[in-house]
């Protein structure tokens, strides 16, 4: 409990107290009314504080302005009946003691998720000549060794230069078995040292590293809002106003009808109490404050496993999500290339590997990585002038000043040049040296060990359809496809191949289903923007991709997609539970009150215990663990 709440805990004892020893104080009259506006003021001073504020501002209708109506008139007309303030008190103290636990609520489900996401280091160790300097994250420059001890966090991200360790990841991906490091291995910040010293030279700056995005887009989420919360804002916006006047009319109406139609009695105390009991229950705060709050703890239970959501709004259009569309390498398969063979070569296979490994030096690809590797000797990059790079066909290049074409087929015809088919399954790169065709490089690619378990389960989840786009061949596509059970896949697409392909998928579903689209390279961020929902692979993931998606999966898994869309469905499942709940209740304690038979007793449980009941139930979306 923090200070603010511990001294409205302590005011909620004294006003309770003092009620009570009132109940038994034998006096009447003026001296009555004074002494129990001593408990009301104590309670309910910064409600009437708020309401005197919002008129001044003309930002009259709010909860603040309901009870203090509806608490100054209940005592105005016990003033003027029996003199029985209670109510009229108990009103204000069961609304303040709402209020406390829906504060405190909040407040616990905040520090759950701060407690989770505790990421952020508070310092980075940097060697400088050969000594250990404690710096601000922020400070430490691209290509600066630092150490990470055990049990200390990674602070930067960057490459394993020295050490080995096991490191706990769980707050990055939910993961909790521990991972294996060593020399050479990319390391993302944020993770937990758990065995041995590392030192890393590190890749990136503080703001640019892993942990540095994931705070930013957990802190950020808040401000993009679903529909549903829009909807509650709208809602309160227009509704406060509307049982104001309903409560005004109740106040007026039927004792003027009365008067002059029916030469009765107006009781206007009868009918101004009810107005009042109609005011207390129509406040919207259950609503307001729960909806919010089932999002909010929606999204810190993704975090918690490993699937950063950066807004509300993403949870929602997930949760409507009939459509799955992957991109094949590094989502549904490792992403880790290797040359499995050299074929149809007419010059030595060595040679014809180091044309094709120092052509695609210059490139980032997986591809281009595994040629080097296989090549296995240090890559001499001045060798290498006029490299073109032919989106989706591959490289042109000189090497030792003679012409080198490296890519798919799409490329050798490009330099209208015969080559080889092949009906082996993998990666097949033609090589073409000074307008010779010279053979192709085999590479194959690992199915990741998941994936076949991540279709079963979006499957069972209700999607109605999963789709593969590539760029691969047709038959390492059909090969992947029938493995893993996709329903539909599209092989040999440019990069503006894949974005027609999900516009004409996105133009052929229903209006409600929703259409995912999940990728990991830099070719795939101008999909992942156009998709209905962008699901990016954090770990391995290019940056642009990242930056473009909705949803960040950190550990690559791609069973965290169902994960993901059970969470969200729960997540607005809670939602609309609180919103019929509330409205509900509401609807049939106005009704009550407005005919007489809801006092404010009811009242109380109307607006408070709605309340209680809303928050509560909205906590449970942060338990997301045992979907």
């Amino acid at each position: 409990m923090n200070k603010k709440q511990k001294k409205m805990l302590v005011r909620i004892i004294i006003a309770a107290a003092l009620m009570i020893i009132l109940h038994f104080v034998p006096v009447k009259g003026v001296i009555r009314f004074l002494l129990y506006l001593i408990p009301y003021f104590v309670i309910g001073y910064d409600i009437l504080r708020k309401a005197f504020k919002g008129i001044m501002n003309h930002q009259v209708f709010d909860e603040n302005f309901l009870m203090a109506v509806a608490t100054v008139g209940a005592i105005i007309v016990a003033l003027s009946e029996n003199g029985d303030y209670t109510e009229a008190i108990a009103v204000m103290l069961f609304y303040q003691i709402g209020e406390l636990f829906q504060s405190y609520a909040v407040g616990k489900s905040r520090r759950n998720i701060s407690e989770l996401m505790d990421i952020r280091p508070d310092y980075a160790n940097v060697e400088v000549d050969g000594k250990l300097e404690q710096a601000d994250p922020d400070e430490v420059e691209i290509g600066s060794v630092i150490v990470v001890k055990p049990g200390e966090k990674v602070p930067i991200d960057g490459i394993i230069i020295d050490g080995s360790s096991t490191l706990n990841t769980s707050a990055l991906t939910g993961e909790s078995v521990p991972r294996d490091a060593k020399y050479g291995d990319e390391i993302i910040s944020g993770c937990i040292n758990l065995s041995g010293v590392l030192k890393i030279r590190t890749t990136k700056e503080f703001g640019e590293s892993t942990v540095s995005k994931i705070l930013d887009l957990v802190e950020n989420s808040s401000s993009k809002k679903s529909k549903s919360e829009n909807f509650i804002s709208k809602f309160a916006k227009y509704y406060t106003p509307a049982v104001c006047y309903s409560a005004l009319a109740l106040a007026i109406l039927p004792p003027v009808v009365r008067m002059l139609f029916m030469s009765a009695s107006p009781e206007w105390a009868t009918w101004i109490y009810r107005a009042l009991t109609f005011l207390v229950i129509s406040c919207p705060c259950a609503l307001v404050i729960s909806i919010p709050l089932s999002f909010f703890a929606g999204i810190g239970g993704a975090s918690r496993e490993g699937v950063l959501v950066k807004g509300s709004n993403y949870l929602e259009t997930l949760s409507q999500t009939k459509y799955v569309v992957f991109d094949k390498t590094g989502t549904m398969t490792e992403g880790v290339f290797e040359v499995t063979g050299v074929y149809e070569n007419t010059m030595d296979k060595e040679k014809v590997l180091e044309y094709a490994a120092l052509a695609e030096s210059f490139s980032s690809h997986p591809i281009s990585k595994s040629l080097k590797k296989a090549y296995g000797r240090e890559i001499d990059q001045t060798r290498v002038s006029d490299v073109e790079e032919i989106s989706g066909h591959g490289i042109i290049a000189k090497v030792d000043g003679i012409d080198v074409a490296a890519g798919n087929y799409k490329l050798m015809k490009k330099l209208r040049l015969s080559y080889a088919d092949s009906d082996k399954v993998g990666t097949i790169v033609h090589v073409a040296v000074n307008g010779k065709y010279e053979g192709y490089i085999l590479i194959s690619d690992r199915i990741k060990a998941t994936a076949k378990e991540a279709i079963h389960a979006l499957k069972k989840a209700g999607i109605e359809r999963t789709i593969m786009l590539t760029g691969d061949s047709k038959t390492v596509a059909d090969s992947v496809a029938k493995e893993l059970g996709i329903d539909e896949v599209y092989s040999e697409l440019l990069p503006s191949d894949k974005v027609a392909k999900v516009e004409e998928l996105l133009a052929k579903k229903s209006r409600k289903s929703k259409l995912a689209f999940v990728g990991d390279g830099i070719n795939d961020a101008p999909v992942l923007s156009r998709a209905d929902i962008g699901i990016a692979m954090g770990a391995m993931g290019s940056d642009a991709a990242i930056e473009a998606a909705d949803i960040v999966l950190m550990d690559d898994d791609p069973v965290k997609i169902s994960k993901a869309i059970k969470i969200s469905r729960k997540c607005l499942r809670i939602v609309y539970e609180n919103t019929y709940f509330a409205i509900g209740i509401k609807l049939i304690c106005l009704l009550l009150g407005a005919v007489g038979i809801a006092n404010m007793w009811l009242a109380i449980f109307a607006d408070v215990g709605v309340m209680v009941i809303a928050v509560l139930n909205a906590i449970r979306a942060l338990f997301v663990h045992k979907l």
